[in-house]
C-alpha cells in the first residue's frame, strides 16, 4: 500500500496528498476544506461528519455515530485515519454555510431598543477628527553649500514648520528611500507621521500631495467572525464594509480548543497565518469596494478578545487557560502590519486595543468606549454573550468586569443540531400551546439545516411556556404529540421532520442539548449576580442593560428573560449596542482622544476572577432552573406562565365538553 494517499474532498473538488495513517480532519485543514468541528478533534461534539465515498479508512469507535450511519459511509473526520486514496463528501450539515450570515435582515428585537446614530452622539463626549496618523505636504528647498542639512533633518525641519510636529523620528525604511524619492519628486513630497503616544514617527514618504488620500481600517476579530470597515480619514466616513468567518474555526470553535491547538508543534504559527489570511481577504474586499489603492491606507486598529489578540500577534496563549490565568500582555505597542504578515503598503502600522485580563479583552474595552459607559452616571450593565459571557457593571466612577465560560452552546456547539447563523439555520421558533406544533423561520428562508443561537433561546422559551419542558429542563414525554419521543439517554422534541429538512434527517433538541444550554445560561446569570452582589447591589439598581455582539443583536429579549438568561428588569431599560467592538475600533482609528480613553478604560476596569469567587457556584446552582429557583425574581415570566396555563386549561375543558357531547 502506498505511503502517500490522495484525498479528494467534495463538493469543493479539492484534493491533498497526505501520509498513510493521517487524521482525516487534519487532511481537510491542509486542503483548506472546512468541516465543522467544535471540540478540537476529541470526537466529543460529533459535528465533523463526512461520507466516505471511495477508499479505505480506519474509524475509532464513537457513540456520536450509529451503526446505520456507518453503514451508509458516515465517519467522524477527527476520529478517522486515511489508509488509501479517498473520495470524501462533506455533507451540508458539516459545512460552514454560505455568507448569508452577513445578509440577515436588520433585527427588530422584541422588547428592546437598538441604539441609533443620535443615541451615540448623546452618549459619547465631543471629540475631534484627529487620527493617530497624519499626512503633511512639504515643498522643500533643495540643499545648497550654504544649507547642507541632511535629507532627514530637512524633512524634520519641514514637519516642524509646516505641521507643528517637533522631534519626529524618521523610520528606517523611510530613511532608505529618502534620497532618491525627494529628488525624483523635485522636493515635493507628502510625509505620513504616526503619533504612537510616546513619539512622533515618519513612517512613509510619497511623491506630490497625497493628503486627501488617507484611510484607516477598523477590525473586530471575533472568535467566529471578523468584521472590518474602511474609513476615509479626510472626511471620517465609512467607505466600505466587509465580514467573513474567522478561518481559525477549522481548528476549534472556542478559545480553549484554539489555545490547546496553539501549544502543539507549529499550531501557533498556523493559527496566526490563517487569521491573517482572513484579514487580508477582507482588506482586499474593502479596497476593491472603495476603488482606492493600498497605499491610501495609513493605519489599522483591531479589537478582539485576549486570546484572539495573542493568536493574531503570535504571542504564546498557553497560560491564559492555566491558573492563575495570566496573558502574555494586555497592552500592546504599535507594530508594523507587515511584521505579522499583513503587507498592505509601506509604513502601515497596526494598533491592538488593550485587554483587561485573560477573559476580558479589547473587544469589551472597545464596547465600553463605544457605548459611553465611561461617560455616564447611569448604573449600567454591559453584556456580550458568546462563547464566553463577558460583562461589565459600572459608570464613569468605577467599572467591575468578569467573564463566565458559557461554552459554545449559544453558537451551536454542544447541541446536536446546533449551528451558526448561516442560510438554513432556524432563527425564530413559536410553538402552539395546544397541539405543540412548531412554526419556524430560517436565515435566508431556506430549508432548515439546524438551529442557531437566537433560535435555541426562542425554542427553550416556547418549550418552557407550553409545558413541553419543565423547570428542570426535562422534556415532558406524557404530552399528546408524536413530536416528543423517548430515546436512549433521554427524550427529544422534533422541531423539523426529515421530509421538511435540507439534510433529510429529523432536526431535534434533546434533554442533553437542553442541559448544555441551561448550564450556559446559568453561568451568564450567575456572573451578573456576582457583579451585583460584589457591590452590594441587586437587579433593581440597574438603570440600563446594554447587550452587545452579533449574537445579542438578534436576541429576542423577552425570550432570554423567560429562560433566565437575562434579569427581569423591565424592557425599557434594555438596549442593543450592535457590534460595540467594531465601533470602538472605528472611534480609535479616527481619534487620538478616543484611543487614549480606551487605554484609560482598560486601566480603570477591575477584573473579578469568578473561578476564585466562593459564591459563584451557589449562584450558578440556583440558576440551573428555568427561569430560576427564585421565580419571584421573574414576575413577567410568572404572568406568562399563568396566561399559557389558562389557555391550555380552557382548551382541555372545551375538548372534554365536546367529548361528552359526542
Amino acid at each position: 500500500m502506498e505511503d502517500n494517499c490522495r484525498v479528494l474532498f467534495m463538493p469543493d473538488n479539492r484534493y491533498v496528498m497526505v501520509s498513510r495513517g493521517e487524521n482525516l480532519l487534519r487532511a481537510a485543514m491542509d486542503a483548506d476544506v472546512h468541516i465543522n468541528a467544535s471540540c478540537g478533534g476529541s470526537g466529543s461534539c460529533g459535528k465533523c461528519r463526512v461520507i466516505i465515498d471511495e477508499g479505505e479508512v480506519e474509524r475509532e469507535p464513537n457513540a456520536k455515530l450509529g451503526e446505520p450511519e456507518i453503514a451508509k459511509g458516515y465517519a467522524l473526520a477527527c476520529q478517522t485515519r486515511v489508509l488509501s486514496d479517498l473520495k470524501v463528501t462533506v455533507p451540508l450539515e458539516s459545512r460552514i454555510g454560505d455568507k448569508k450570515i452577513f445578509e440577515r435582515a436588520e433585527p427588530t428585537p422584541a422588547h428592546g431598543y437598538l441604539l441609533a446614530a443620535a443615541d451615540w452622539e448623546e452618549r459619547l463626549p465631543e471629540w475631534e477628527l484627529d487620527p493617530p496618523t497624519r499626512k503633511v505636504h512639504l515643498v522643500l528647498s533643495p540643499p545648497t553649500l550654504d544649507d547642507n542639512t541632511s535629507d532627514a533633518e530637512r524633512i524634520k525641519r519641514g514637519l516642524s514648520v509646516e505641521g507643528g510636529l517637533r522631534d519626529v523620528v524618521v523610520d528606517y525604511p523611510v530613511l532608505q528611500r529618502l534620497p532618491n524619492m525627494i529628488r525624483q519628486s523635485d522636493w515635493d513630497i507628502t510625509v505620513t507621521v504616526l503619533d504612537s503616544g510616546d513619539e512622533l514617527r515618519a513612517v512613509r514618504i510619497e511623491q506630490g500631495d497625497t493628503t486627501k488620500r488617507q484611510s484607516a481600517i477598523a477590525i473586530d476579530i471575533g472568535t467566529t467572525t471578523i468584521s472590518a470597515e474602511l474609513i476615509d480619514l479626510y472626511t471620517g466616513e465609512v467607505t466600505a464594509r466587509a465580514a467573513d468567518y474567522n478561518a481559525q474555526v477549522a481548528f476549534g470553535e472556542d478559545v480553549i480548543t484554539r489555545i490547546i491547538y496553539a501549544t502543539r508543534g507549529t499550531g501557533l504559527a498556523k493559527l496566526q497565518s490563517v487569521v491573517v489570511g482572513t484579514i487580508w481577504n477582507l482588506i482586499k474586499n474593502l479596497v476593491e469596494q472603495a476603488g482606492i489603492e493600498y497605499c491610501n491606507i495609513t493605519h489599522v486598529v483591531v479589537a478582539g478578545n485576549t486570546t484572539m489578540m495573542h493568536l493574531l500577534l503570535g504571542l504564546n496563549p498557553k497560560y491564559i487557560r492555566e491558573e492563575p490565568y495570566i496573558p502574555s500582555g494586555t497592552f500592546f505597542p504599535w507594530i508594523k502590519s507587515s511584521d505579522i504578515g499583513l503587507r498592505i503598503a509601506a509604513g502601515v502600522y497596526m494598533y491592538a486595543l488593550p485587554c483587561v485580563a485573560s477573559y476580558v479583552g479589547g473587544d469589551i474595552v472597545a464596547g465600553i468606549l463605544a457605548s459611553g459607559i465611561f461617560n455616564t452616571d447611569k448604573m449600567t450593565l454591559y453584556i456580550d454573550i458568546g462563547t464566553n459571557g463577558e460583562m461589565v457593571l459600572g459608570n464613569r466612577e468605577w467599572m467591575l468586569s468578569c467573564s463566565c465560560s458559557a461554552g459554545p452552546a449559544f453558537e451551536g456547539g454542544g447541541v446536536k443540531h446546533g449551528m451558526r447563523a448561516t442560510g438554513g439555520a432556524i432563527e425564530q421558533v413559536r410553538i402552539d400551546k395546544i397541539g405543540y406544533e412548531p412554526m419556524i423561520i430560517t436565515v435566508g428562508n431556506k430549508k432548515p439545516i439546524g438551529i442557531c443561537g437566537s433560535g435555541l433561546i426562542d425554542l427553550l422559551s416556547e418549550m418552557f411556556l407550553t409545558g413541553l419542558m419543565n423547570e428542570k429542563g426535562k422534556i415532558n414525554t406524557d404530552l399528546p404529540t408524536d413530536r416528543v419521543r423517548s430515546k436512549e439517554g433521554g427524550a427529544e422534541y422534533v422541531i423539523v421532520r426529515a421530509e421538511d429538512s435540507a439534510t433529510r434527517r429529523d432536526i431535534v433538541i434533546t434533554d442533553v442539548d437542553i442541559d448544555n444550554l441551561m448550564r450556559a445560561k446559568a453561568a451568564v446569570y450567575a456572573g451578573i449576580e456576582i457583579l451585583l452582589s460584589s457591590m452590594d447591589m441587586d437587579v433593581t439598581m440597574i438603570d440600563e442593560l446594554l447587550i452587545a455582539g452579533a449574537f445579542g443583536r438578534y436576541l429576542e429579549v423577552d425570550k432570554a428573560v423567560t429562560i433566565g438568561l437575562l434579569p427581569d428588569i423591565g424592557y425599557d431599560k434594555i438596549k442593543f449596542v450592535g457590534n460595540g467592538s467594531l465601533l470602538g475600533a472605528h472611534l480609535s482609528a479616527l481619534s487620538n482622544e478616543m484611543m487614549s480613553k480606551a487605554n484609560n478604560i482598560a486601566h480603570q476596569m477591575t477584573y473579578l476572577e469568578l473561578s476564585m469567587n466562593p459564591a459563584f457556584m451557589e449562584h450558578y446552582m440556583s440558576a440551573l432552573f428555568f427561569p430560576h429557583t427564585n421565580l419571584e425574581a421573574f414576575p413577567t415570566v410568572q404572568d406568562k406562565l399563568e396566561a399559557y396555563r389558562a389557555v391550555q386549561r380552557m382548551a382541555r375543558e372545551v375538548a372534554a365538553g365536546e367529548g361528552e357531547a359526542g
